[in-house]
């Protein structure tokens, strides 16, 4: 590769969304000269919700996107250098570390802060393509509180799915449960809780076939698995809870991680395994995945990667 294609950076953050943005206004600010490569999403999964309600600040509540770009104009004033591309491979074996983006440009960076977030996996429907954020969401507790009083059906086997629907079954007059199999894969307790709560309807061997409306979500069409029976159910809400995927897999060999790729932090701070890499936002939270949640450990990150660079530098 041919040397005028590195550049040596300070402080590298890979990804953009709440935490990147957050942790790129405290770096900057600090006088660390960030490079923020914003990746494949810009501004992250808040760029596909629409309105935020639950964000500190905004007592009107403010569009996803349009909270996006505030974040990131108030990380450009702040001096963050900021850029379109994705990190496609990256070597973490010796410092400097290396990043490449979009195949090509190599970066090497004092301290790289891993902001890539997580994906929500979808059942893969064009309707529910079509209707995701008229009706459509990954994200009970992000989008529950518009679908008060009304009758929502939530799809999902995991602890996950058990605890929105039941954050659900609070807001909402009915929940409809669709279970694929004849049994649940969340825990005993979350289970029983599930099923001792009497507004959430379960369905078994239940496959979802189409999410019907023409510009919002009006009825859900599901085929019983075993007897091919098909059932149109009206509803106003449909929720995806098949877990997310954390945007990692390029970090793997090098970064600690979970047995389903979110990457591990030392409790309490940003810190990999790894002296000058931290990791912030949905890939190192399984937990709670919340915009504001994802802004705390961005400044933690930055904060963390202060330290160490002036500890070292």
């Amino acid at each position: 590769m041919a040397n005028e294609a590195t550049e040596k950076v300070h402080v590298l953050i890979i990804g953009s969304g709440p935490a990147g943005y957050t942790a790129a206004i405290y770096a900057a600010r600090a006088n660390m000269k960030p490079v923020l490569y914003q990746g494949i999403q810009p501004g992250g999964q808040l760029t596909i919700t629409t309105e935020v309600e639950n964000y500190p600040g905004y007592p009107e509540g403010i569009q996803g996107p349009e909270m996006m770009v505030n974040f990131e104009k108030q990380a450009a004033r702040m001096g963050a250098d900021i850029r379109y591309g994705l990190a496609t491979k990256v070597d973490f074996s010796v410092q400097p570390y290396k990043v490449w983006i979009d195949e090509e440009k190599l970066i090497e960076a004092d301290a790289v802060i891993i902001s890539t977030g997580a994906s929500a996996k979808w059942l893969g429907l064009p309707s529910e393509e079509r209707l995701n954020g008229f009706g459509v969401s990954a994200c009970a507790v992000c989008d529950g509180f518009f679908f008060r009083g009304k009758e929502v059906a939530i799809v999902g086997a995991g602890d996950t799915a058990a605890e929105e629907a039941i954050y659900l079954s609070k807001l909402c007059t009915t929940v409809h449960m669709f279970i694929r199999k004849d049994k649940m894969r969340a825990s005993k307790v979350m289970q029983d809780r599930v099923l001792a709560t009497p507004n959430i309807k379960v369905y078994w061997n239940s496959d979802t076939e189409e999410i019907l409306g023409e510009k919002k979500v009006e009825a859900v069409r599901i085929r019983n698995n075993q007897t091919q029976e098909a059932t149109e159910i009206p509803i106003s809400g449909f929720f995806v809870a098949i877990g997310h995927q954390p945007n990692s897999d390029i970090f793997k060999g090098y970064i600690n991680m979970d047995e389903t790729g979110y990457i591990l932090t030392e409790p309490g701070t940003s810190k990999t395994n790894l002296e000058g890499v931290f990791a912030a936002g949905d890939v190192q939270d399984k937990n709670y995945r919340q915009a504001v949640t994802a802004a705390g450990s961005g400044c933690m990150a930055a904060l963390d990667a202060e330290r160490y660079l002036s500890a070292k530098y």
